[in-house]
């Protein structure tokens, strides 16, 4: 991956059939995003059945995914059924729409009765040390050898929905680089299922995954897939 000041157009690409069984090109570039998004969120939901915080990983997982449309949502009620998860949002207004429309919603939808919050989730230091670490992997397996070009960076990060605290951890971590095997090595289990949206979506910034980042991503879920296996 490299890190453009603007849009880099898409090519063909192929991914590794072992990790997304999909290939891109100009002709299916409208279906990227389905085509990439659905393999990892049957990934994730494996991983989901044996996550020991089940609760708080479904929470992050349905806020990422929704982060992939371009839609900032926090889970504030989450009630399971017997075949069913009832699942309530609180959804920021999205930076592609009008402010007139967001207000417009807004008025009509004030009769709406309130419904209950709940906290969300909120990784421990520890656990926001091992994200950090990771993502600041896939993105030196994205640049190679050469210097990281920040300033160009920091705004497609925050275009994937990275706060202040994370943009400054991972920029911490780029400067002390570690190989990826120390970092899957002390990855919660947990923290790996939610790093894998994250990481993808830090590979496809220029709509193409090099080898690096390829291997990188198939190492991090043969890690989770250990992980899972010992549960």
């Amino acid at each position: 991956m490299a890190y453009p000041s603007s849009h880099t157009a898409l090519g063909s690409v192929k991914l590794r059939p072992s990790l997304y069984a999909v290939k891109i090109d100009r002709s299916t570039g409208a279906r990227m995003l389905s085509q990439i998004v659905r393999p990892m969120v049957h990934t994730q939901i494996r991983l989901l059945a044996g996550s020991a915080a089940p609760r708080s990983t479904l929470v992050n997982l349905l806020s990422q995914w929704l982060g992939f449309l371009g839609v900032r949502a926090r889970v504030t009620h989450l009630e399971p059924d017997t075949n069913r998860i009832y699942v309530s949002f609180c959804v920021e207004k999205p930076e592609a729409c009008d402010p007139h429309d967001w207000q417009h919603i807004l008025g009509k939808l004030q009769r709406t009765p309130g419904m209950p919050t709940a906290a969300p989730f909120e990784p421990t230091p520890t656990q926001q040390s091992q994200l950090h670490r990771l993502l600041a992997h896939m993105i030196q397996a994205g640049q190679g050898e050469g210097p990281i070009p920040w300033e160009n960076l920091r705004p497609q990060l925050m275009a994937l929905g990275f706060d202040e605290a994370t943009l400054a951890g991972i920029r911490s971590h780029l400067s002390s680089p570690q190989p990826l095997e120390a970092v899957l090595a002390e990855l919660d289990p947990d923290v790996a299922a939610l790093a894998l949206a994250r990481a993808v979506g830090i590979a496809m910034l220029d709509r193409r995954i090099n080898p690096s980042e390829d291997s990188a991503l198939t190492a991090l879920l043969q890690a989770m897939g250990r992980s899972n296996s010992g549960d």
